[in-house]
């Protein structure tokens, strides 16, 4: 489904049963919606409606016309949450995901039930532009994601994934290369240039920070920094798996994000 808003189509998902509580899903950079699709099935039969959401230049929504900060990327969620009348929502977003959705319940607060963030700092972190500077000049350079995507597939998942399922590997890696250029760099610049480490503690909501071990893209202390600045902030660790856990071990995160919700519920 598509929607424009401030000027630019916005594609998002939306399934289940119109009186269902709302799980809405963020994805990570230079992936889309479709990193969260081995959620979707065991969340409907539990009775859950799920948004999922692309943003920028990610999937089926246009890229933007420049850089693009947190708070305008929560305002399209928030958008897509009016245009479907969706007063609340439970929030999972992974990485740059997580960070949209401190964003929106710190600008949002109102629409906001719970917030499950995986793999998300509170913060831009201090090397940022060391981590990014690499990345960007490649992408740049060939106009196309297509250049990373090998190396951001090995951060985000391990050689045993790969072995096992090599066409879901394989759809992931695809996805980068298709992503945007413009969509990447203007979602670099919004993860690049953030704090939100004073206002978090002023929350109050249920929230989660779920990490994964292996990963080499954020850190146990980041995800336990964002659990304890907010009040009443779970942190989770998740062995076995690099960045994105949803996809690694999906049968286990599954466990824990329907035990998190009807907890919620």
């Amino acid at each position: 489904m598509l929607l424009q808003h401030a000027g630019c189509r916005i594609h998002y998902d939306l399934v289940g049963a119109e009186t269902a509580p709302v799980v809405c899903f963020a994805h990570a950079l230079a992936a889309d919606s479709g990193m969260w699709a081995e959620q979707v099935p065991a969340l409907l039969a539990q009775g859950w409606r799920v948004l999922r959401v692309d943003m920028p230049g990610h999937g089926g929504s246009a890229p933007p016309a420049g850089n693009l900060t947190l708070d305008e990327l929560a305002a399209d969620i928030a958008a897509v949450m009016d245009a479907r009348a969706i007063i609340k929502v439970h929030f999972v977003g992974l990485s740059i995901g997580g960070m949209i959705g401190q964003a929106l319940a710190l600008r949002h607060r109102a629409k906001v039930a719970s917030l499950m963030l995986c793999e998300s700092p509170p913060a831009s972190l201090p090397n940022v532009a060391q981590i990014w500077a690499p990345r960007i000049a490649a992408v740049r350079a060939a106009n196309s994601c297509g250049p990373i995507a090998d190396a951001t597939l090995d951060r985000w998942l391990t050689p045993a994934f790969k072995t096992a399922h090599p066409d879901r590997w394989r759809q992931i890696r695809e996805t980068v290369a298709a992503t945007e250029p413009a969509g990447y760099l203007g979602c670099i610049h919004a993860l690049s240039n953030f704090d939100f480490t004073a206002e978090l503690p002023s929350l109050r909501i249920p929230a989660m920070a779920l990490y994964g071990e292996d990963d080499v893209a954020s850190s146990a202390a980041e995800n336990e920094r964002l659990a304890a600045l907010i009040p009443g902030g779970r942190f989770v660790p998740f062995p076995g798996a690099r960045h994105l856990p949803n996809v690694e071990a999906p049968e286990r995160f599954n466990r824990i994000l329907l035990d998190w919700l009807a907890a919620q519920r």
